[in-house]
């Protein structure tokens, strides 16, 4: 019998870039010789949308405020109290499905999803379950993989809908005092739920699939996308199945709030499933939650007996209805309704359009191109430093990743925060460029740029005596002298054997401290010799 699919073999084939061994077909991955088992992905994300209020209420949104003092009448149910729907939460929603190939909905409505948990103290959630803002939508991300991570695989998973609904409060367990408290500081901020169909197959996917959307959201700014924060979180629907056959009983894995640790969840997960198959169980229907520190999925409650919410439309809101050019009728305000026209307008440039830019304006690696879009701020860094300087790109972006974002990443600093300008390390890449310093100075020049604010690179290439010898007389002198201390070399040379030129080029850099030119010495050189 053939041993299963497991996600290290999948992860394996992918390192070794053995893809022409691969099929993949709706979501699942499998080899020719083991394709026993495949799992099947699917996410709803929950995105905390950017607005000075909560979704139905004045109520201010605030992290980390103390507890339940951001608290309106509405949140804490108070009777008579009405929702007022908040129009920046609805233009957030439709600009992130028109960024998601969405269809918006024209009319809209809100539904009552009943459920009992102490942080809901109206014992219900308004939601858009039936008629949803947004439907049928598409998501392009891309994989790398490969041993330098070189190698890009374009991926697409669909949209089902996404909805506008307002989030819980929170739950604070005292474990020392038995009991748990409640803060209704987050009850009534706005969310939206993007549901994602069951496209994808292991957690190398989803993780990917999740910070690709996380840098959509932030770069519409519809959602700052803060896990750490709970500004964006998942949940992950998890089965695996035999290719070919329907797919298997899913668990769900709620509440994650890291992309690294959803790929360890779902991959635990899928591996879990399949041992449970392997050895004659059964998958149950359930909810589960992640331990980040055991690195295991963990049953939370039993799924089999299917939970009635009782959903009944919202009776004190009346349909969303949203605009475009077409339809706006002619007595209405236009500032007082949702235009989609007008949003479509607004639409910024979206993280794949940036990378295809990238890529074909200044002909540098795709997988380049990720690393420039991924980090806050760098494209603009990037763009900045090629304008003002005589460098290529790609010598610039060898510059970006290999030097600028290592220091980053050693100083847990963001692009923002660096002391290193664009214009800093574009008089660098220039002084390098017309010969004034060689590349071992320039290494140094960067390190004292980074140590050093407020200092040019002229002026540290001044001060620590790193320029070039420019001048050519004493130049010619000092390998004059190598030539005469070096008579064994220069004798083999003479007989033909020109490779132990490289050995007095290199004495040429010791007698010079590094600041001679290599190829104006070895020109010397030659010349002498010859």
């Amino acid at each position: 019998m053939a041993p299963p699919v497991t996600v290290a073999l999948y992860r394996r084939a992918l390192a070794n870039r053995t893809l022409n061994r691969l099929t993949v077909v709706r979501g699942s991955v499998r080899s020719a010789a083991q394709s026993k088992w495949s799992g099947v992905v699917g996410l709803e994300v929950h995105a905390q949308l950017c607005s000075k209020s909560k979704l139905f209420s004045g109520s201010e949104v605030q992290f980390s405020a103390p507890p339940n003092s951001l608290v309106s009448f509405l949140d804490a149910s108070l009777p008579g109290t009405l929702p007022v729907l908040n129009k920046r939460c609805v233009e957030g929603a439709v600009m992130t499905g028109l960024a998601l190939n969405c269809t918006i909905n024209k009319k809209s409505t809100f539904d009552r999803k009943h459920y009992f948990y102490a942080d809901l103290p109206a014992g219900y959630q308004i939601t858009q379950q039936r008629c949803p803002v947004a439907v049928s939508g598409s998501l392009a991300y891309s994989i790398c993989v490969g041993k330098n991570r070189n190698h890009v695989i374009p991926k697409l998973v669909r949209i089902k809908q996404i909805q506008l609904e307002q989030d819980s409060g929170k739950s604070l367990h005292d474990d020392a005092r038995t009991q748990t408290l409640i803060d209704l500081n987050r009850a009534g901020v706005g969310l939206m739920e993007i549901v994602m169909q069951p496209d994808m197959c292991c957690g190398d996917e989803a993780a990917a699939a999740v910070r690709e959307l996380q840098l959509i959201l932030q770069t519409l700014g519809t959602c700052r996308g803060n896990m750490a924060e709970g500004q964006l979180r998942v949940d992950a629907n998890i089965s695996v199945h035999r290719p070919g056959e329907p797919y298997g009983v899913r668990a769900e894995v709620k509440n994650i709030n890291s992309a690294r640790f959803l790929a360890r969840a779902i991959d635990y997960e899928i591996q879990r499933q399949i041992e449970v198959l392997e050895n004659g169980g059964k998958i149950i229907n359930e909810t589960r939650a992640f331990d980040y520190k055991s690195g295991k999925t963990i049953s939370m409650r039993d799924k089999e007996g299917k939970q009635d919410y009782r959903f009944m439309p919202e009776p004190n809101l009346q349909p969303l209805v949203i605009y475009d050019n077409e339809t706006l009728p002619s007595n209405v305000n236009p500032e007082q309704v949702v235009n989609i026209d007008h949003i479509r307008e607004q639409l910024p440039e979206l993280p794949n359009a940036t990378r295809a830019r990238l890529v074909e304006k200044y002909g540098i690696l795709a997988e380049h191109s990720f690393t420039l879009v991924n980090e806050d701020g760098l494209v603009k860094f990037f763009e900045t430093v090629v304008e003002q300087t005589q460098a290529s790109p790609k010598k610039v972006i060898g510059w970006i990743i290999n030097d600028f974002l290592a220091l980053l990443k050693q100083n847990n600093l963001k692009v923002n925060q660096s002391s290193i300008s664009p214009s800093a390390l574009s008089e660098l890449l220039n002084l390098l460029g017309k010969g004034f310093i060689s590349s071992s100075a320039a290494k140094q020049v960067f390190v004292e740029l980074w140590k050093a604010e407020g200092k040019t690179a002229a002026q540290i290439v001044e001060q620590k005596e790193l320029g070039l010898i420019q001048d050519h007389k004493k130049l010619e002198q000092i390998c004059q002298h190598v030539i005469e201390g070096h008579p064994a070399e220069v004798s083999e040379i003479q007989q033909g054997n020109w490779k132990v030129l490289n050995k007095l080029i290199g004495e040429v850099q010791r007698a010079t401290h590094g600041r001679a030119a290599p190829t104006l010495v070895k020109a010397i050189l030659e010349k002498k010799l010859s």
